[in-house]
């Protein structure tokens, strides 16, 4: 049994390339692949020096991983249980799960108040980057689900921020709870790498929070111009038999 130790000037290097190339962050729990030499020092023992390490080697377990996860939420047939969802036809009452202080919020509640609909929103806090994400969201749905009635839709959003903080969003019971939730979610978690799990089991995937207002406003414009059509072919149709009569 041994420590491993990596120099200050060695850790500016190794930290940066492992986090930037697996989208996470060095922490307990996850598998590395290190280069090492030994040491021996008479007071403080036997040591490891760190002075390399593999990414590949973590994104081969993160890889195997997500199958594992998509392969039980798939055995459990959950997997596609967004997917059969709708959105209502209007859909105007919007929770939204997203850091407070997150710019992406900011942006998303700007861009529906700026659309000439009726959006109602109401935050639920949550924390979206770190080891609390799971289940900080999940306690978020759980608070929308005891208000089911009052909401349309689900609108996850982050926005910004290190992709290295994405791994909370590949975890089981996270992806459980968003595939089984009863209204439609959809997500904009603004990263541009492989979709997250909880973006597979999601109703909508978008790429960042503006997005998503977007696909909302699109869905209330395509609704408006619906019934106006149909208001029209009313009227053409009451005319025309009104002449008719006369």
């Amino acid at each position: 049994r041994a420590s491993a130790k990596c120099w200050a000037s060695k850790w500016m290097l190794v930290r940066p390339y492992f986090e930037r190339t697996t989208g996470q962050q060095l922490r307990a729990g996850i598998k590395v692949l290190l280069k090492v030499y030994p040491q021996f020092h008479e007071a403080y023992g036997f040591s490891w020096i760190v002075t390399d390490i593999d990414p590949n080697y973590t994104l081969g377990d993160q890889a195997r991983r997500r199958q594992e996860i998509i392969h039980q939420l798939k055995q459990e047939g959950v997997f596609d249980l967004q997917h059969e969802l709708h959105l209502p036809l209007f859909c105007l009452n919007i929770a939204v799960i997203s850091s407070q202080t997150a710019a992406g919020y900011g942006d998303f509640s700007n861009q529906l108040s700026d659309s000439p609909f009726a959006f109602r929103t109401q935050l639920f806090p949550a924390i979206m980057q770190g080891e609390g994400v799971e289940q900080s969201i999940i306690s978020a749905l759980e608070k929308i689900y005891d208000r089911l009635s009052d909401f349309d839709t689900v609108v996850i959003i982050r926005g910004g921020g290190a992709t290295s903080d994405m791994s909370g969003f590949d975890t089981l019971p996270l992806a459980e709870n968003v595939a089984n939730f009863p209204l439609p979610i959809i997500t904009g978690i603004g990263h541009d790498r492989d979709e997250s799990i909880l973006d597979m089991v999601s109703h909508q995937r978008v790429k960042t929070p503006t997005a998503a207002a977007t696909f909302l406003i699109d869905h209330a414009q395509k609704v408006l111009n619906t019934l106006e059509d149909n208001q029209n072919r009313i009227t053409k149709n009451a005319l025309h038999k009104l002449a008719e009569i006369a």
